[in-house]
């Protein structure tokens, strides 16, 4: 089901059905600062074991939340000083930050992960997402074969990447597609790892780097 909203006036109606989409373990799609994105409630086991199979598993793959804040971050992951300072300073913003995971995202996740990957986007649909849901959502980006290791890869971003929102409608899981009817850019978010005293560039991609 594609609900159409204006992306600075974002009907409540449809924020709160998607609530109730992810509240009762479903999948919602939206477009972010960066390229579409499926999410699903922290909260819900079901929506979880989704996400980890349309990523074949996630074995290979830091998993990722979406946050409306820092503090929100500082919930589930441990943030140093430097580190925090450097996330102040590029959120929001297309990047994804690679950190130390709290005991507890291991037992809601259902997996020995120590890292988490925190992402706080630059675009109203994610934020009123996670507003509305009031916790962070676990995030991946829906491209069209993400059991392929090089959908990762920026270099394939144009060809894996969706544009349209009609696009998503018959991914597994998904239950709702959030549009503006606009064009989504295909790009991927830059990708920094902060579980060290220096940052690392996993991966560099529209998020210019620091």
């Amino acid at each position: 089901m594609i609900e159409y909203v204006y992306e600075n006036n974002i009907d409540d109606r449809v924020l709160a059905r998607a609530d109730r989409v992810l509240s009762g373990g479903g999948l919602v799609a939206f477009p972010t600062d960066s390229s579409w994105a499926i999410g699903g409630s922290v909260d819900s086991r079901e929506a979880i074991e989704k996400l980890k199979k349309l990523k074949g598993g996630v074995r290979n793959y830091t998993i990722s939340m979406i946050c409306q804040d820092i503090s929100q971050m500082s919930d589930v992951a441990k943030i140093d000083t430097p580190h925090f300072k450097l996330i102040k300073r590029l959120t929001p913003g297309a990047y994804v930050f690679v950190l130390p995971a709290r005991n507890r995202v291991e037992k809601i996740i259902n997996m020995k992960r120590m890292e988490i990957g925190l992402r706080m986007a630059d675009s109203p649909i994610p934020k009123a997402l996670v507003q509305k849901h009031g916790a962070p959502i676990f995030s991946i980006t829906a491209c069209r074969d993400m059991n392929n290791k090089d959908w990762w890869d920026y270099e394939f971003a144009e060809e894996n990447l969706f544009e349209s929102g009609w696009e998503l409608e018959d991914i597994e899981g998904v239950e709702m597609v959030i549009d503006t009817g606009e064009a989504q850019p295909k790009h991927l978010t830059t990708v920094i790892r902060l579980t060290e005293d220096e940052p690392e560039i996993i991966r560099e991609g529209s998020g210019p780097l620091p």
